[in-house]
């Protein structure tokens, strides 16, 4: 979702999403032990995280959910995120995402520290801090990264996650499924129909949309799905590169789904030719890929639509207008 923040400003932006940064920090001197208790993140770095000082706190912009910090010490650099409206588990989600990712041992994601609730009110996520390059990631190398997480990533409870967490900001229900088809259809495409008509009364993309569902699986036949892990939001602004030319992947929003499903925010991250030529050499091409395609772009155009209005809901409901008219139904 274009929203989420990164982990450096990313000077991406779509004119659309009406975010801007919020850069709410200015630089410090460097912090007494004495003031360990008015700050938990603080008190995390000069203690787990093994600083005796913090040097500089500078502001990090590119997202308009979370403040985004990078916190300079004498034992490194530390990313933080901190959100002075929600409760830890919005945070504590996406931690449990980027370790599964990072444990993988595949594509580069910023380890995760330690998660916390701030003082009064709110929340915080310590993380690895991660040098950004100057360009964006080779897309062929992307690709076949993305492919190795997905086929080293592997789940034996089904379809889902051990948590519900968020796509932007929009709850997304993992709760385990070994069918593909009903997980899809009840907890992505559905909660974000039922979504749209609670909010917008919209029930003309909703009552096509459960037509859609209630008729998909022709679009699955003669393929095996497995349970990968995904990313789950992967946009051009949570795709950067490391100092070293490697890619590296942010602010995910992940799940174990179908492979395909990762590609549902194409229309958002530039993938080209190379990038699918990788991917698919590591994780081949299923068949009847072009046709189900536009059914995973359906779920994020859908969460835009809820959150952004109604600039998506022509590009929603066009895809599912053309699969009806597809499947006959």
């Amino acid at each position: 979702m274009v929203a989420h923040v990164g982990l450096i400003s990313l000077s991406v932006a779509f004119p659309s999403m009406h975010c801007l940064p919020r850069l709410g920090f200015t630089k410090r001197r460097p912090f007494a032990m004495a003031a360990l208790s008015d700050d938990p993140v603080q008190e995390w770095i000069l203690t787990e995280g093994k600083a005796t000082q913090i040097t500089r706190i500078s502001p990090v912009g590119g997202g308009c959910i979370n403040l985004a910090s990078r916190y300079d010490t004498d034992a490194g650099s530390f990313f933080v995120k901190t959100n002075r409206s929600i409760g830890p588990s919005m945070f504590e989600a996406e931690a449990i995402g980027l370790d599964a990712m990072y444990k993988t041992g595949t594509i580069r994601v910023p380890k995760p520290y330690k998660v916390g609730p701030l003082r009064n009110s709110g929340s915080y996520i310590i993380m690895e801090f991660i040098e950004f390059g100057a360009s964006r990631s080779n897309q062929s190398v992307l690709g076949k990264k993305l492919a190795e997480m997905h086929k080293a990533g592997k789940s034996e409870k089904g379809f889902g996650f051990p948590v519900d967490n968020t796509v932007g900001s929009t709850p997304q229900i993992n709760t385990w499924s070994s069918d593909w088809i009903q997980f899809y259809g009840e907890h992505r495409l559905g909660f974000q129909l039922k979504l749209a008509r609670d909010q917008y009364g919209d029930s003309t993309i909703y009552q096509k949309g459960h037509r859609l569902i209630k008729n998909m699986a022709p679009l699955f036949e003669d393929i095996v799905i497995e349970p990968c892990l995904l990313h789950g939001d992967l946009w051009s602004g949570n795709i950067t590169s490391d100092k070293d030319g490697e890619p590296v992947i942010l602010d995910p929003a992940c799940y174990y789904g179908h492979s395909e499903a990762e590609f549902g925010m194409s229309w958002c991250a530039g993938f080209g030719g190379s990038f699918y030529n990788a991917y698919f050499e590591v994780m081949p091409k299923q068949p009847g890929f072009e046709k189900r395609r536009d059914i995973y772009l359906l779920y994020h155009y859908l969460n835009h639509y809820n959150l952004f209005g109604s600039g998506y809901r022509s590009s929603a409901m066009s895809i599912i207008d053309d699969y009806l008219r597809m499947l006959n139904v």
